[in-house]
């Protein structure tokens, strides 16, 4: 790509989610992350001082729903996109979100190569300018934005699994062993220790050594914590 970069601002309620996409907007030639915002009003006071192309916008965000939040933007004349990140699968949001500028959903937990996928077919289509030739043209257009299959995640995991063994480790305080997760989401051992690398390869979770047992010590992933 060439030119001046898409300029991303992350809106993400959870810190660590919020750092990781971040670092992955920055991975994406073209793209470039100009701030984040942990909340809507957050998110308004940068709008209005930063030239902003494309919002990477949480809809559940603790001071007001995403798409409520990309309403009073239009009503306020600013007109970034909007790709939606949720782990809301309704459907009804998603047909309501069109109407708002919502150009992409991405469904948590994702990998970076589903981010960089979506963000690479917004490239495409934000690329399309001049006048269509005809129908095929404009089909071409809009086709750039809806991927033909889901980005896969490494050999052997799948998404929902990968979306309970978050949810455990987010809700751990304490953090959790591969022995610990493979309990409670009810997998073996090994598996769960294959989720946790890859949360931790993801710059999702970090892991230490649990020291004080007999023997060789233990890993304990927690969520965040590098």
């Amino acid at each position: 790509m060439t030119g001046e970069p898409i300029r991303v601002l992350v809106v993400e309620d959870d810190p660590v989610a919020a750092d990781a996409h971040v670092l992955y907007v920055g991975r994406v030639p073209g793209f470039a992350a100009v701030g984040k915002a942990h909340t809507g009003a957050e998110a308004r006071r940068i709008l209005d001082r930063v030239p902003v192309d494309l919002l990477l916008l949480d809809l559940h965000l603790p001071d007001v729903h995403g798409l409520q939040f990309a309403r009073s933007l239009r009503a306020a004349g600013h007109q970034a996109d909007v790709i939606a990140v949720t782990s809301a699968r309704d459907l009804a949001v998603v047909r309501e979100g069109v109407s708002l500028g919502v150009v992409q959903y991405v469904l948590k937990p994702f990998t970076f190569a589903t981010l960089r996928d979506r963000l690479t077919r917004y490239a495409e289509f934000r690329a399309a300018a001049g006048e269509a030739s005809g129908q095929d043209e404009v089909d071409r257009a809009l086709a750039a934005l809806r991927a033909p299959s889901p980005a896969a995640l490494p050999k052997g995991l799948s998404a929902p699994t990968l979306e309970r063994v978050t949810l455990a480790l987010r809700e751990s305080q304490e953090g959790l062993t591969a022995t610990a997760l493979a309990e409670s989401v009810g997998i073996s051992r090994i598996t769960a220790r294959r989720y946790l690398e890859h949360l931790v390869e993801a710059g999702r979770a970090g892991r230490s050594p649990l020291y004080g047992q007999v023997g060789r010590p233990e890993l304990v992933y927690r969520w965040g914590r590098r």
